[in-house]
């Protein structure tokens, strides 16, 4: 791509340790040493906590406990009770084992700890590379950054996600090809982020429909999950506009589950912004294989499609009489977006999502 104007950006890479690789879950206790830590909370899902205990048994006597009740959009009367536990059992650290809601839940209670997180993950999440946390109180999910809540080490084993079914590996790959997409024209972005996030988009482009096809196939595994790093790393590094805002409104106050609102949000927040960020997307156009920025909605949506991702929020249990709150949420607050923020064309952006209407 040939810039248009001279360049200037400020790049902060943010600190933290990858391992990657088939079977490098079995270097945990070599990082948790590298870490210096002793005794180890596990951190997980209900639905996870039999893959927890196994990813962590290697670390025999320096696990401390197991608090396996890691929820959607971290409640905070979850995050309470796992501050509680790791007090009373004394741990030095966390080793969070799952996706983006175990993730959460260490972040939320290193957020007041300040201690180490070793982060295994299991889907296409993205969070275990930013220093981003949430936590929801009364329906209003509430977001920030703090240094003190990025993994200090990340082990991305693609072994692990072979048992994430088909379905769910292609909503958490559309929700991390989210982050990717948001920052391409985020106002601080810079052209190592913007590599990054091409790349991601084209590797999982690749990589969803293979696993669709063939949920064993790990070379395609492994390519949604470096897909997932790059994705993750974009959105550490940069801010993130209207789709992340609307994402956050939809899964804090309606309960929504946060991949599959991710996948369903993403091609009608991106025709809200294509006309005025055409040439940062330009660069996911070329990752997508079409012809500009102004397809690019309707490749994803068909992407979707294709993978068998959910496109419609009414799907999604979202009522329809919120998406007025929903629109006046999301508007209600000035942030950083291409498109200035217009209620009742976000108002129209949800319908559309709502309806699951192919943009365009």
């Amino acid at each position: 791509m040939i810039a248009t104007q001279t360049r200037s950006f400020t790049y902060d890479p943010l600190p933290g340790r990858v391992v990657f690789g088939n079977g490098v879950r079995g270097r945990i206790p070599d990082e948790a040493d590298r870490l210096g830590v002793k005794r180890l909370l596990v951190l997980a899902t209900p639905e996870q906590r039999e893959t927890a205990t196994e990813v962590a048994s290697s670390l025999g006597n320096r696990v401390a406990g197991v608090f396996a009740e890691a929820a959607m959009h971290v409640p905070v009367e979850t995050a309470h009770a796992a501050r509680e536990t790791a007090a009373r059992l004394g741990a030095d650290g966390f080793l969070a084992v799952g996706g983006g809601s175990t993730t959460g839940l260490a972040k939320a209670i290193a957020l007041v700890s300040s201690l180490p997180i070793l982060a295994v993950p299991t889907t296409y999440a993205g969070s275990e590379m930013t220093p981003i946390y949430g936590i929801t109180e009364n329906g209003l999910k509430t977001t920030g950054r703090d240094p003190r809540v990025l993994p200090r080490t990340v082990i991305y084993d693609p072994e692990l996600t072979l048992s994430l079914p088909a379905s769910l590996s292609a909503a958490s790959g559309l929700n991390a090809m989210a982050h990717a997409l948001d920052a391409l024209y985020a106002p601080d972005a810079n052209p190592i982020v913007s590599l990054m996030s091409e790349e991601s988009i084209a590797a999982f482009a690749r990589a969803l429909p293979q696993i669709v096809r063939d949920p064993g196939a790990l070379a395609a595994r492994s390519d949604a999950l470096y897909a997932a790093w790059l994705a993750g790393s974009a959105l550490g590094a940069v801010g993130m506009g209207l789709h992340h805002k609307l994402c956050h409104t939809l899964g804090g106050t309606f309960n929504l589950p946060h991949a599959q609102t991710h996948a369903v949000v993403l091609p009608h927040a991106i025709a809200y912004n294509a006309p005025f960020a055409a040439e940062a997307l330009a660069r996911a156009a070329r990752a997508l294989g079409v012809a500009d920025a102004a397809a690019v909605p309707a490749a994803i949506y068909d992407l979707a499609l294709a993978i068998g991702a959910p496109v419609s929020l009414a799907a999604l249990g979202m009522p329809a009489s919120g998406l007025d709150e929903a629109a006046d949420v999301a508007a209600r607050n000035p942030y950083p977006n291409p498109r200035p923020l217009e209620r009742s064309a976000i108002r129209a952006l949800l319908q559309d999502a709502y309806d699951g209407r192919r943009p365009g």
